[in-house]
């Protein structure tokens, strides 16, 4: 027998016997959650106002919360996306993302040349046109960056934004997600073009002043790149992009909460200092998911040891963090599990602009779920309405 079954329904079906874990504590409760066969989520109520003829599947006191989404993926499962740029890879990526509650992510094409950023755009494009509940986008991280914050990144190809460059990106607004750079490395008015057209524009591989961090965030920056890593830090006299992002009452940030890219004092103290501003991210790389010892990643190699991955140097190249382990670790370190399902749900939606179509469970939303146990272990997921459970 498969280690997973999965249950694509041709017509609707209901969640019963379950414990919700919404993230939202004022959410009106609810024991069932009907879901339709156009994949979204049609009702949450109780068991008893379940139609006769809705087939009910009892999920024997599990929880349920909404689908992980990762804004920041360059690989799991063995794949890379810098190194295949495909459907295939992101196929695998969202096979191996399920095994740990993930429903939606942004696949990262780190520092790379104008080619492969194209293709990913590309191939972002159809797969978005496919799979929408899967993919709300691409995310270019680089390659108009600060090589004295380079850390993996191949500072050979870390370089300038071009006009023609910047007008494509724009023009693919609708598949760019999010980008990072470094606003001191780019010519004035890159940051407002960006995000005028849509796009996230994140701080990250940046060695801005907080003024600089400032004038990004006035120019439309609204995010930030692996908080504490790869970025200015905070500093008595100079705060940094870090102390930017802590004055801020708009900037957003990810944060990799794995133990080995920051302290998880750090963790706790940006919580308490952004609350719902803060989004749970991987920065996973090829070996999550997975037991891979080494791999390639920016024409290095990578070695994976007790999950922290590094190259020769000891430079972090990444991680082998998995979404359900960001929730549990975060939760481990004392932050309320409520509000740890924000981050990792709809705190990422909303900095996207895609809370319309995920990060709750609500009527109208992509049925994407979470189905774990008491120790936050995966049971199963919900993806775009197919019901796939471990077999126990």
């Amino acid at each position: 027998m498969s280690k997973e079954s999965p249950f694509s329904p041709e017509q609707t079906y209901a969640l019963v016997n379950f414990k919700p874990l919404t993230g939202q504590p004022e959410q009106p409760d609810f024991n069932a959650i009907i879901i339709d066969d156009n994949g979204r989520i049609s009702a949450t109520c109780s068991v008893q106002d379940i139609p006769e003829h809705i087939e009910k599947i009892d999920l024997h006191g599990l929880t349920v919360s909404p689908g992980f989404i990762d804004l920041q993926l360059n690989g799991c499962g063995g794949v890379l996306f810098n190194a295949d740029i495909s459907a295939d890879t992101l196929d695998t990526m969202h096979e191996a993302n399920l095994r740990s509650g993930c429903t939606a992510f942004l696949p990262t094409l780190i520092t790379s040349v104008d080619e492969d950023m194209r293709r990913a755009i590309q191939v972002t494009r159809e797969y978005m046109a496919k799979h929408p509940h899967r993919i709300p986008g691409v995310h270019l991280e680089g390659p108009y960056l600060n090589k004295e914050r380079k850390g993996i990144h191949n500072p050979e190809i870390i370089r300038t934004p071009s006009a023609e460059m910047i007008d494509y990106i724009c023009d693919n607004a609708d598949v760019v997600a999010m980008m990072t750079l470094a606003p001191e490395s780019c010519p004035e008015g890159t940051i407002e073009k960006l995000s005028k057209a849509g796009i996230v524009v994140s701080l990250g591989h940046t060695n801005a002043t907080c003024t600089q961090a400032k004038i990004a965030e006035q120019a439309g920056a609204s995010f930030a790149t692996h908080l504490h890593n790869a970025m200015s830090p905070l500093g008595s006299r100079e705060p940094g992009v870090v102390g930017a992002v802590f004055d801020s009452q708009r900037l957003g940030a990810g944060i990799i909460a794995d133990g080995h890219h920051l302290a998880f004092e750090n963790l706790r103290i940006a919580h308490r200092i952004m609350g719902d501003r803060l989004v749970l991210v991987t920065d996973a790389t090829t070996p999550a998911g997975t037991e891979m010892e080494t791999f390639l990643f920016a024409g290095q190699t990578i070695y994976h040891k007790d999950g922290k991955c590094t190259n020769a140097d000891g430079t972090l190249a990444g991680s082998a963090l998995t979404m359900i382990e960001a929730v549990a670790n975060s939760i481990d370190a004392g932050i309320d599990a409520n509000a740890v399902i924000r981050m990792a749900t709809i705190n990422a939606a909303r900095a996207i602009h895609q809370a319309q179509n995920m990060g709750s469970i609500a009527i109208g939303q992509y049925a994407n779920l979470a189905i774990f146990n008491d120790s936050f272990q995966m049971c199963g997921t919900v993806s775009g309405g197919t019901l796939k459970l471990n077999q126990q």
